[in-house]
């Protein structure tokens, strides 16, 4: 009923009732109590919408609300962060630090679990010419390499990550790795004892680089010893093979504006890798009395990606401390600590990488009581390496250039262990930020293999030893890295 029919009713009735009410309203009162109500009607109306609005939004809010709690709790996928973290030519010290700007950046959110991998595949040619004496560092030697000549299409690593950000302070982190071809199991690339998977990285971070600078660490992870990444597409420079460290321990860092303070408590004994201090006489790990200390800045010089970074490392007990015979991973008498400078220059497209690294003092194996090898004094173990890269673009995709010479050095001048040098040239593209295709030329001057160094052999003559300054390798290589 429209308002003016409703007018025009009120307005009959009442002049009908007029003469029978003696006091009744005139048609005029009548009128005016109905506009009125009218007003008041639509004022109610009014509120009614309004009220009817707020709870839509507020009933909006609250699921998107849950949506995105929703969103941070399930498993996600984040193919570049699996990439930056699972990346093995990066400083593994660095990793953590990268999990602490994802939470800061928000592409890690609390309550959220990202689970990715990675894989790399290469295909080789290499040759030597000492048979089955092959100095290419990316694989463990043995069974796996025999002659002059070998080649290869195989799985080099395979990784899987789980990350969860449990809430803004707490992180875990755990990561699994399938490395046949550096695995310390007997046998070749085939064998069971070499194709095992082992937790490599698992760790609890605890920090908010939001709230505060100082972040921890306890578990299995890389500790920070110098500048173990490379310029290489997929060698790792002798450096990094050499003095990379890897145990377990307890961290704690500091990081802002262009400052990084870490101190770890390192598990003695014998480390995973990089690392060894006696306990009661023994390589057992069950003690804390080893540390590694870390420092470095780096220098904003102008421009988008202008820096340098400059920093130091000492650690108390490197591996380089048993005796003759020299034997992976054995006890030592007392422990040899080892120190690092390194230096990184970004300017613009370009790269520049250099460090240097050695014990304090000498490693007792590294002289050989037996005749003809007793001429040669024991000799502190020394690194260093100088790397370059060019970044470019080619078909609308970057495209990485670079050349990197290493060294590893373990004994005088004319001993058969005083060198091994590698040169590698690599060119690496990059089709999506999470996969990259490279190949590389290396070439290796020298076999020092660390096992039995200086000769000991058993079932051989102690005077004789398989390292040689003359032995060289050389390797063509290919492959793919990716993650997901």
């Amino acid at each position: 009923m429209t308002t003016t029919t409703q007018k025009a009713t009120v307005l009959a009735l009442g002049l009908l009732l007029v003469p029978t009410l003696g006091h009744a309203q005139s048609t005029e009162d009548l009128i005016k109590r109905l506009d009125r109500l009218e007003q008041e009607n639509q004022s109610l109306r009014r509120d009614l919408t309004a009220l009817q609005a707020q709870q839509s939004k507020a009933g909006e809010t609250k699921a998107s609300t849950k949506a995105q709690e929703a969103d941070a709790g399930v498993i996600m996928i984040n193919s570049p962060l699996s990439y930056t973290l699972l990346d093995p030519t990066t400083a593994g010290k660095s990793k953590p630090l990268a999990l602490l700007a994802a939470k800061q950046d928000g592409s890690l959110k609390p309550g959220g679990v990202v689970l990715g991998g990675g894989l790399t595949a290469i295909a080789d040619y290499q040759s030597t010419n000492f048979s089955s004496d092959f100095g290419y560092l990316m694989r463990q030697p043995g069974a796996s390499h025999i002659g002059k000549s070998v080649s290869e299409a195989a799985i080099h690593s395979a990784q899987l990550h789980v990350t969860a950000a449990v809430n803004p302070w707490l992180t875990a982190y755990v990561e699994l790795l399938y490395d046949p071809q550096q695995s310390f199991g007997a046998g070749t690339i085939t064998a069971l004892s070499r194709n095992q998977i082992q937790l490599r990285r698992g760790y609890a971070l605890i920090g908010d680089l939001n709230r505060s600078p100082v972040y921890g660490m306890i578990g299995k992870f890389d500790t920070p010893f110098g500048q173990t990444d490379t310029v290489n597409p997929f060698s790792l420079s002798t450096d990094g093979h050499t003095f990379a460290g890897l145990a377990y321990g307890a961290l704690i860092g500091y990081s802002k504006n262009g400052l990084n303070l870490t101190a770890e408590a390192v598990e003695g004994g014998s480390a995973f890798r990089g690392l060894n201090t006696p306990v009661d006489g023994t390589n057992v790990p069950s003690r804390l009395n080893n540390y590694v200390l870390d420092a470095n800045y780096m220098a904003n010089l102008g421009g988008r990606n202008r820096t340098l970074l400059a920093g130091a490392s000492y650690e108390k007990g490197s591996s380089y401390c048993q005796s003759f015979p020299i034997t992976h991973f054995g006890a030592c008498s007392k422990a040899n600590p080892a120190y690092a400078v390194y230096s990184t220059l970004n300017w613009d497209q370009f790269t520049l990488k250099g460090q240097y690294v050695s014990t304090v003092n000498p490693m007792p194996g590294t002289h050989n009581p037996n005749a003809p090898l007793n001429i040669y004094k024991a000799s502190r173990i020394s690194s260093y390496d100088v790397g370059l890269k060019y970044r470019t673009n080619a078909f609308d995709k970057p495209l990485h250039l670079s050349a990197d010479f290493s060294t590893l050095i373990a004994g005088p001048n004319g001993s058969p262990w005083q060198h091994q040098d590698q040169w590698v040239a690599g060119i690496a593209s990059f089709p999506s930020p999470n996969v990259k295709l490279f190949s590389e030329v290396i070439f290796v001057d020298g076999y020092l293999p660390l096992q039995f160094l200086t000769g000991g052999t058993p079932g051989e003559d102690p005077g004789d030893t398989e390292s040689s300054t003359d032995k060289r390798s050389k390797v063509l290589m290919t492959g793919i890295t990716l993650a997901f």
